[in-house]
């Protein structure tokens, strides 16, 4: 079956913004996941630290 061209410009503008808000989605996840997982290091080195201190002054 033959498309329009407009059928088919507007199709493909489509598919691009698509396209654009997946690639944008994805980015944001590893963005967020790298933030996440930093924090996470972060917490675990504080009360690693703590523990550390209550064991060295015999709390």
């Amino acid at each position: 079956m033959h498309r329009s061209r407009t059928e088919v410009g507007r199709w493909r503008m489509l598919r691009q913004a698509q396209r654009r808000r997946h690639r944008w989605l994805e980015g944001q996840s590893r963005r967020n996941s790298r933030i996440h997982h930093i924090r996470t290091e972060q917490q675990l080195g504080r009360q690693q630290r703590s523990l550390l201190y209550a064991n060295i002054h015999g709390w």
